[in-house]
C-alpha cells in the first residue's frame, strides 16, 4: 500500500532527513529562572563573573529574570549548557537546559 506523500511524488526520505538535520542544528540553551532568594545585584554579579558579560548585558539579563521570570543566558551544545546549569546551581541560582525552539529568543 502506497502512502499519500509517496503517491504525490514527494520523497519522504529526503523530507525526513531535512527535518532531522534541523532538529540537530537547533542549539540548546541555559535558562536562569527568577527566585525569591537572590538579590538582583547578586544575579548580575554571577552573570558578569561566570559568563564574562559586560555590566550592561548582565543587568539586562538580570532584569529579564526579574520582570519576566526567566532569561536565556547562553546557547550552544548540550554539554556546554549542562555545565553552565551546574555552575548556576553552584551559585545558588535556579537554571535549566532546554532545546532552543524559538530561534534565539532571550
Amino acid at each position: 500500500m502506497t502512502g499519500t506523500l509517496e503517491q504525490a511524488g514527494v520523497d519522504t526520505d529526503v523530507d525526513l532527513d531535512l527535518a532531522a538535520r534541523e532538529r540537530i542544528a537547533r542549539p540548546w540553551r541555559t535558562i536562569v529562572w527568577d527566585d525569591p532568594v537572590n538579590l538582583m545585584s547578586y544575579v548580575s554579579y554571577v552573570f558578569r563573573s561566570y559568563f564574562g558579560y559586560p555590566r550592561e548585558e548582565a543587568e539586562r539579563l538580570m532584569l529579564l529574570v526579574h520582570t519576566t521570570g526567566r532569561a536565556v543566558v547562553a546557547s550552544g551544545n548540550r554539554e556546554q549548557m549542562e555545565r553552565h546549569v551546574h555552575a548556576m546551581h553552584g551559585y545558588g541560582l535556579q537554571a535549566t537546559v532546554s532545546r532552543d525552539d524559538t530561534g534565539g529568543e532571550s
